[in-house]
């Protein structure tokens, strides 16, 4: 079975390091002129398949932006994640999973299984300690789907926690990367990623990862290939994944106006694949 990291790494060489997001906010749904119910929805999500599958590294449906809408919203979430996976483009399920034990094992059945809501990978929480993940992180490895774990995001409620120095001098963000590390040893590109803000002052060393590294804050929240440089150290820039959604989807609902804007995007960021 080929592991996540490597479809991902085949797939950034491919189609360069982008990650697009499939955010359906009730704003963009009415920039697009369409309703704000299931049917909105629906046509929201089918044009961003049309205009994104087969054409980017990953893809990442905001699953909050569809729960809203309660099992009608579930259903288009299953059916985009189909249609993508179908097309061959590999699917991030930005669903932010965290807890312990069972429960922890049943969301990891959810998201990282071959049911209806199964992508390639999925995000996670580690806050209640990054080894509640063991359900998700063995359920990937078993079936090779990934992981990519929210390490320093750049929420500004988020900094006194993760910033915190921990016993041993390293931030509380630093840890949840080293463990990740350590989950990728061994592996060419491994399928334990992190969650870095682009839109951070600093980062957490990330030489040692091996593994993907999720950039959101790109384009519109003041995040870009600046940014990018000054954050990761160019010898770690391959496994960078830039997450552009606003800042592209302001370009809809034409398709034609959205690969094009997918083309600009791709141009501007395909230095990190250097």
């Amino acid at each position: 079975m080929t592991s996540f990291g490597a479809r991902l790494r085949e797939a950034m060489r491919r189609h360069g390091p982008l990650c697009v997001g499939i955010d359906p906010h009730p704003q963009l749904l009415r920039d697009w002129e369409l309703s704000e119910d299931i049917d909105g929805l629906k046509r929201f999500a089918d044009t961003c398949v049309d205009a994104f599958a087969g054409r980017v590294a990953l893809v990442k449906p905001q699953v909050a932006f569809f729960e809203a809408y309660g099992s009608g919203g579930f259903m288009v979430l299953e059916d985009t994640i189909a249609a993508l996976r179908e097309a061959g483009t590999l699917v991030l399920a930005d669903a932010k999973r965290g807890d312990i034990g069972s429960t922890m094992a049943a969301y990891a059945a959810a998201w990282l299984g071959d049911g209806p809501l199964g992508s390639d990978a999925v995000t996670v929480s580690p806050y209640l300690g990054f080894g509640a993940l063991t359900p998700a992180l063995e359920r990937a490895q078993a079936g090779g789907r990934g992981v990519f774990v929210l390490a320093a995001t750049s929420n500004p409620e988020a900094a006194g926690l993760q910033r915190t120095l921990t016993a041993d001098g390293r931030s509380v963000a630093q840890g949840m990367v080293d463990d990740a590390a350590v989950r990728n040893v061994g592996a060419t590109f491994g399928s334990v990623g992190v969650v870095i803000g682009a839109t951070l002052p600093d980062a957490p060393d990330l030489t040692l990862l091996n593994g993907p590294i999720l950039m959101p804050g790109v384009g519109a929240q003041g995040g870009g290939a600046d940014s990018i440089r000054a954050l990761v150290p160019a010898g770690t820039r391959r496994a960078v994944l830039p997450n552009v959604s606003r800042e592209l989807s302001n370009a809809g609902p034409d398709i034609d106006a959205l690969r094009d804007a997918l083309g600009r995007l791709q141009d501007d960021f395909a230095f990190l694949q250097d």
